[in-house]
């Protein structure tokens, strides 16, 4: 089973510079994206239901050509849910950041799991939004303790927005300060590995430098290899032994992040 996942930073301008095609011809059992930027309504035919895989979106409810992610599977879900939906907690799921997808059987992997998509908010924009993003994070990790305490394996993959420890940027004392990498943020990751999740990239290559997902392009800092690793994916404890290949596919253009991939 092969699962792509990738901040597009705009599914149509995407879809312009060919990201949809290589990802059609990758042919992944899952592809999960993130920063769509759009409605369904605003995607043509083949972008919103192409053949032989179904499609689900998050769009942001606020405004149109912002945040929002999807997935494409060839596996129908057995429930699909859209946001935390969680009581006093709403606002977290009006920018269209969130899907999971359940699966009941256990043909996939031998074990029933849920995958989940996700664009985590961005701290910067002043001490407001870095309290958005702080409450995301306790969200969804109090979603995915409860997914796993429900005895669902777990697959949640996206754009984390920071960078765990030193090795994931390539100049970590610049920005020490700033989001992205501010202990706060990091120490959430803690948390995630603390509760039992595993940073797939990370255990497969405990030890790669220069091993990033995004890159600043008004800076030219691709060409130079200046990156953050901040797209990931994590399992439950469950499934990684299962996981065989964790890649970044940093060679592949269409957007200011790469696309990542992790093959069963």
């Amino acid at each position: 089973m092969k699962i792509i996942c990738w901040n597009v930073n705009g599914l149509r301008a995407n879809v312009k510079k060919g990201g949809f095609d290589w990802f059609l011809q990758q042919s992944p059992d899952f592809y999960c994206i993130q920063e769509t930027k759009a409605h369904p309504e605003q995607l043509e035919q083949g972008v919103r239901n192409p053949v032989g895989y179904i499609s689900y979106f998050d769009h942001s409810k606020m405004r149109k050509g912002y945040s929002g992610v999807a997935i494409y599977t060839k596996h129908q879900a057995d429930k699909v849910e859209y946001g935390f939906n969680t009581k006093g907690a709403e606002d977290l799921d009006m920018e269209g950041r969130f899907i999971a997808l359940f699966y009941e059987s256990k043909d996939l992997l031998g074990k029933k799991f849920v995958i989940i998509t996700t664009y985590f908010p961005n701290g910067g924009g002043g001490p407001e939004r870095l309290d958005y993003k702080m409450r995301f994070y306790d969200e969804f990790l109090n979603y995915i303790n409860k997914q796993r305490k429900a005895g669902y394996e777990i697959i949640f993959c996206g754009d984390v927005n920071t960078a765990h420890t030193e090795i994931d940027l390539a100049r970590p004392k610049e920005n020490q300060e700033n989001t992205g990498f501010l202990p706060q943020e990091r120490e959430w990751i803690d948390q995630v590995i603390d509760a039992g999740f595993v940073d797939i990239f990370r255990h497969q290559n405990p030890n790669k430098i220069g091993a990033y997902t995004y890159w600043d392009m008004k800076s030219s800092a691709r060409e130079r290899n200046v990156g953050w690793r901040i797209d990931y994916f994590f399992t439950s404890p469950g499934l990684v032994e299962k996981a065989k290949k964790a890649n970044i596919c940093n060679t592949i253009l269409g957007s200011d992040h790469c696309p990542i991939e992790l093959i069963f």
